[in-house]
């Protein structure tokens, strides 16, 4: 039951941090955490996410379906707020707040809690606002290049925190996590193309209790991290010179075996998760409001995942940009 159940934990702790319309003009791209449009000063996010789990890639990558009987959810919200420090450098920070509400044989379980927060810096690779509506020349296909770096902080309950009692109960993932992070993005109106890619290491804890009981102390390391995403986009302006963009995205995440005491242990099995998500947002035209919708599926074929399980995403949010 435990190793079924170990299926479960986390995915939403897991995945691509929520997308974030910024990028280098005005909402028109998408990104690992809360990133700034160029010549704004400051912004605020706020967003809520429903996600429902469907069954689960086993260590073979074979997908099964989850039990009868069982109805595993997960709703998130995240308030973030980020700020510009000088022309090319910006600061970020957001924190979530997570209910789980899951049934399962023999378990039910409704809980509530802060997640894990997470806190970003970047640096912009360019001066200009890259979004061209034409080709004149080789500096047209220039792209907007960010350069970052994220601290996840277990702010949230997590297996070893000692106040939940099973795997449903987690909010967090209870260890720190520093993300390197290149996100590359191209607009040549009314289309738009970008990358995202992320390496992420966990830093090694202290662990002596498990679910509310104590076990012998010993020091333990999640595997790295790795997440891919590419997106396209396409976006229309209205009579009223606000925009709709829509997007569609396909994204790769895996995480490498973890360690006890310094050394492979087959009980800290890493996992591999592959998705598609489409999105659209809405911009004022003043460019000071986007409002955006998305939703992301796992892909439930065959090799798809490993050791995960898959999930629909549906999240609605709004950011207030401050110029």
């Amino acid at each position: 039951m435990n190793k079924i159940i170990s299926k479960f934990v986390f995915s939403g702790l897991l995945l691509f941090p929520l997308n974030i319309w910024a990028a280098s003009c005005c909402g028109g791209g998408s990104a690992s955490s809360l990133i700034l449009p160029k010549l704004a000063t400051a912004m605020v996010d706020y967003s809520l996410s429903y996600e429902n789990y469907d069954g689960f890639w086993n260590t073979e990558g074979s997908h099964i379906d989850d039990p009868a009987g069982s109805d595993l959810n997960q709703f998130r919200t995240n308030l973030g707020f980020a700020y510009r420090l000088a022309d090319r450098w910006q600061a970020s920070i957001t924190a979530p707040y997570v209910w789980n509400k899951n049934e399962y044989p023999g378990i039910d379980s409704r809980t509530h809690g802060f997640g894990d927060s997470t806190v970003g810096f970047w640096y912009e690779n360019f001066d200009d606002v890259k979004c061209v509506w034409k080709v004149t020349n080789w500096k047209s296909l220039i792209p907007a290049v960010y350069f970052g770096s994220t601290l996840t902080i277990p702010t949230g309950e997590s297996a070893y925190s000692g106040e939940v009692d099973n795997s449903f109960d987690v909010t967090g993932r209870g260890s720190y996590r520093l993300d390197a992070n290149l996100f590359i993005e191209k607009t040549i109106y009314p289309w738009s193309l970008s990358l995202q890619m992320s390496y992420g290491k966990y830093l090694e804890r202290s662990v002596n209790q498990e679910f509310g009981r104590y076990v012998d102390p010993y020091d333990k390391q999640l595997g790295d991290r790795i997440s891919t995403g590419l997106s396209v986009g396409y976006t229309y302006f209205l009579e009223s010179l606000s925009t709709l963009t829509f997007m569609t995205s396909l994204n790769d995440l895996r995480e490498r075996d973890g360690e006890i005491n310094g050394k492979k242990d087959p009980s800290i099995l890493g996992f591999k998760k592959q998705s598609i998500g489409v999105s659209t947002s809405y911009t004022t035209p003043a460019l000071d409001w986007i409002y955006k919708l998305s939703f992301n599926r796992a892909l439930h074929g065959n090799g798809r995942g490993e050791n995960f399980p898959t999930t629909d995403i549906i999240t609605l949010g709004v950011s207030y940009v401050i110029r």
